[in-house]
């Protein structure tokens, strides 16, 4: 999924809160450091169960986790947690597509049908471009019923992605294909089975084999089920309980649909359910340092030729977000108030991040927040996006905004 603070409707949670803090700040540190420790808990006050925040640069750095009290048992949150990176991941897959094409041996022109035959409905005019850049018109298989059964975790199940394919195979087109932009998780399954056609290799071992190893990425991973690689160094995630949940879940869906998990104030302890639902379209599991590490690798130039680093900068706007986003291969243009930035959001149930870099690829800043649908909630929503704005500021070494 494709996370970004937005306004929803839904009542606050109303919860008793305190906060635990990890905060790390070198004597050279960014500016507004001490108004991204007061944004962080208002954060928590709003209603976030968790947010870590950190910012890198040249001669800057800072580390930020807040918590609610009642999630203290379950983990102690750290700025330098695992947390799941979901739809970050099309970054990383958009990467290695571009790779491969610098190595000739896949074109964005090549048609889907050529690598998936028969996978695909009217892959014979989808592009592998169009994949990337979410211009196919193909619909979401998020949203069919079975999928939303196994992601809330109410019928627990393994995917495969050509099954991820056949949920949509059915469903009418968004648009013709090339015609507009439209979000959707499906593009990556489909791009991630092309890759391992054209790459020899599963997409982990490409993952594995062509960034998170030469980059020395040694806390990152590609989940593939609920479990955690290593132990309790992944973060909590909650979604907020069924008496809660109806009013932050996406209009028309039916009232059944609620997450499952441990009970926890208000919420449910969603951090063990299934990722094979996500693949391609969402299933690393990474830390902010490693997570600013790659994207600084990429916008700098480190693991992709000139002519495919534009071709990855170019972009489509993002008709929903009032001109605030621009979409390229797998890499999101943010206009923050302090300027643009580079990188993607993600979300995954009991995780939603934002993670950015600035042009040169010298600075980073990541944004993890320890839920998802919670963050629809109108209050946390403001209190989310402020922070984030105030982050990318920061990094940028401008003032953080004000209001």
């Amino acid at each position: 999924m494709k996370s970004r603070s937005l306004v929803t409707r839904g009542a606050a949670l109303t919860l008793a809160l305190t906060a635990a803090v990890t905060c790390a700040v070198p004597a050279q540190a960014a500016p507004g450091t001490r108004g991204l420790e007061t944004l962080a808990d208002q954060t928590v006050r709003a209603g976030a169960p968790g947010v870590a925040v950190r910012v890198s640069g040249p001669g800057a750095s800072v580390e930020i986790a807040r918590q609610a009290a009642w999630t203290r048992a379950d983990h102690r949150l750290s700025a330098d947690d695992q947390f799941r990176m979901a739809s970050n991941t099309k970054t990383m897959v958009g990467t290695v597509a571009l790779q491969l094409v610098a190595e000739h041996r896949l074109s964005l022109d090549d048609k889907v049908e050529k690598w998936l035959p028969g996978l695909v409905p009217d892959g014979g005019a989808i592009t592998v471009r169009m994949l990337l850049n979410h211009t196919s018109g193909l619909p979401d298989y998020i949203y069919a019923p079975e999928a939303l059964l196994s992601i809330t975790g109410q019928v627990p199940r393994s995917w495969k992605p050509a099954e991820l394919l056949a949920l949509v195979a059915a469903e009418p087109p968004l648009a013709p294909p090339g015609a507009s932009y439209s979000y959707s998780n499906t593009n990556y399954i489909a791009a991630g089975l092309i890759l391992e056609r054209a790459g020899r290799r599963s997409l982990p071992e490409l993952v594995n084999e062509r960034i998170f190893r030469p980059l020395g990425l040694r806390d990152t991973y590609f989940a593939t089920d609920g479990t955690s690689r290593d132990g309790d160094r992944l973060a909590h995630g909650y979604e907020p309980d069924r008496e809660h949940v109806g009013p932050l879940l996406p209009p028309g869906t039916p009232d059944s649909i609620f997450f499952v998990g441990p009970q926890r104030p208000g919420h449910v302890d969603v951090t063990n359910h299934d990722q094979s639902w996500l693949w391609a379209a969402g299933g690393v599991v990474s830390t902010p340092a490693d997570w600013e590490r790659f994207l600084k690798a990429l916008l700098s130039g480190k693991l992709l030729p000139p002519a495919q680093l534009a071709q990855m900068r170019t972009t489509v706007e993002e008709p929903d977000s009032k001109g605030t986003a621009r979409y390229g291969l797998g890499l999101e243009q943010y206009l923050s108030p302090c300027g643009p930035v580079w990188g993607h959001t993600g979300g995954d149930p009991g995780y939603g991040s934002q993670n950015y870099v600035d042009d040169s690829g010298r600075s980073a800043v990541t944004v993890v927040t320890t839920t998802l649908f919670g963050t629809h909630e109108p209050t946390l929503a403001a209190a989310d996006h402020k922070l984030v704005d105030g982050a990318i500021c920061a990094m940028l070494r401008k003032p953080i905004p004000a209001g």
